[in-house]
């Protein structure tokens, strides 16, 4: 098994391994490569020299030693078995310990979460990447996709907004109570009575999961929110969704709503909110407010944060 971060790093130290190669929980071999050279033009990262760049300086040199080291067969255990999370992060830990490297708790997928575009793109990624290395380390990630995520959306609807303990929400998810599920548990307790909505919880797995798809997730959202009458939301149930899409705090919709042509100024719909979005690129900037919205940052500013002048003669 070599490189199962499944990216490029610069090798100070061991991210989060894909679960891929530990999900059929077989013996695994794992394998390290040091380049000892004292120049290294090996090790590359996207945000780093270009490749004719990196080849070039390979090139210049006279010697590129290159050692590989092949550590003895990993026989998981039957709790490995179990969770293909657990399995690759203790394999994780004996090929940091050969390459004398600490570990960090980033993946590849917290690029994605970190650099999201769209109009609903994540402002303030911290929480959300907290939130993703817990749930990596559940080993939820590895086995979301958009059918699971839907079914728990239905699951979610049937509660009604009834919010759950601790043990029932492991009994949602069908996982055993431990120390890294009470930390999820406990990022969604906003009245700090050990209870939680799993509608918060479901909706920041869709955005962790497929941060460049924050339509996707809006509407699984709204699925879970509408009234069955005519499918639309109340304005602070919108507000909570876009907090956790966002990664935000005090979301207010007074500008949103003040712009809609609508009868009823405390209720919208996902039909009515997608269409003013594609209207209006700069939705978030132009709309929204929030704690540390980036407008706030530009007072005495001619211009708006996008660049756009909106003053009118």
């Amino acid at each position: 098994m070599i490189f199962p971060e499944g990216t490029c790093t610069n090798r100070s130290s061991l991210i989060l391994f894909k679960a891929g190669a530990f999900i059929p929980g077989l013996p695994v071999q794992p394998v390290v490569l040091r380049y000892p050279n004292k120049l290294d033009t090996v090790t590359w990262t996207w945000q780093g020299p270009g490749a004719f760049k990196i080849l070039w300086l390979t090139l210049c040199q006279p010697h590129n030693p290159m050692e590989i080291e092949y550590l003895p067969i990993y026989t998981p255990s039957n709790e490995e078995k179990e969770n293909p999370a657990l399995f690759a992060n203790n394999v994780r830990k004996l090929m940091a310990k050969a390459l004398e490297v600490p570990l960090t708790d980033l993946s590849f997928d917290d690029r994605e979460i970190s650099l999201s575009q769209g109009p609903l793109r994540i402002y303030d990624y911290c929480s959300l990447l907290e939130f993703n290395q817990l749930v990596c380390r559940l080993g939820l990630r590895a086995g979301t996709r958009g059918k699971i995520l839907e079914e728990q959306a239905k699951r979610a609807m049937k509660l009604q907004g009834d919010r759950l303990a601790l043990e029932d929400f492991a009994q949602f998810l069908n996982l055993p109570v431990t120390d890294t599920l009470t930390e999820v548990h406990s990022l969604f307790d906003q009245h700090g009575d050990g209870r939680i909505d799993i509608r918060h919880f479901v909706i920041a797995l869709s955005t962790v999961h497929r941060p460049s798809k924050s339509m996707e997730t809006l509407k699984l959202a709204f699925k879970m929110y509408e009234s069955a009458e005519n499918g639309d939301i109340l304005e602070e149930d919108l507000a909570t969704i876009l907090e956790i899409m966002l990664g935000v705090r005090d979301v207010e919709l007074s500008g949103l709503f003040l712009s809609l042509d609508r009868p009823d100024t405390e209720k919208i719909t996902y039909d009515e909110l997608h269409h003013f979005i594609e209207q209006h690129p700069y939705f978030v900037q132009n709309y929204l407010d929030f704690k540390d919205h980036p407008r706030k940052f530009c007072i005495g500013r001619p211009k708006s944060c996008n660049g756009q002048n909106h003053n009118k003669g």
